[in-house]
């Protein structure tokens, strides 16, 4: 890197804040990248480089929460139950997103439109692979009949959870919490190694 270069990744997570930014001033549908670039004093063929389209934007969006879902817990993790494990993941995806809540959800709703079917096959591998990092990241290790049924469990957990958490006024997303400690306890239940 040449002196006065900037690092790309330091740019790209510039360009998605950025982007954040614009989008909650415009709303997700009407962000559009060139104002991000003219913000940032960048030509738009720089932000071209960091991202292909807004939709590659609301994707990064959503890896910076998986990374912070997967953040170091504290200690006592462990012995903590299943059902605290994994309330405790995926509360960590959702905080992530929290201050830019409405537009991670106007983002999901742009990947569902009618118009948008080439959206909806990656969001199925998006989804499954979250759900996976879930199970690893709350340390849920079985295998077999069991590893499908808490793979279907906390997607529909997960997808119930959605419009809790966009509906969930309070900063410290009390109702979110409740519904995931209400509607994972069923894996304290299941048998365990």
């Amino acid at each position: 890197m040449t002196a006065g270069a900037e690092d790309p990744a330091a740019r790209r997570e510039r360009i998605l804040d950025m982007a954040m930014q614009v989008a909650e001033e415009a709303g997700w549908h009407d962000l559009r990248l060139r104002v991000v670039a003219e913000r940032l004093g960048l030509p738009l063929g720089a932000v071209l480089e960091a991202y292909r389209d807004a939709d590659a934007v609301a994707d990064a969006w959503f890896a910076r929460a998986l990374r912070a879902m997967l953040a170091e817990p504290g200690p006592g993790f462990a012995a903590l139950p299943p059902s605290r494990r994994a309330a405790a993941v995926l509360g960590r995806w959702f905080e992530a997103q929290a201050a830019h809540r409405r537009v991670a959800g106007e983002m999901i709703l742009t990947k569902l439109w009618p118009s948008h079917p080439h959206h909806w096959v990656p969001m199925v591998f998006s989804l499954s692979r979250l759900i996976h990092w879930v199970r690893e990241a709350a340390r849920l290790d079985a295998g077999g009949l069991q590893r499908q049924a808490e793979e279907v469990g906390l997607t529909l957990v997960f997808l119930r959870a959605l419009p809790v958490w966009l509906c969930d006024a309070g900063r410290e997303q009390g109702r979110l919490r409740a519904f995931l400690a209400r509607n994972l306890r069923w894996l304290d239940r299941l048998p365990r190694r």
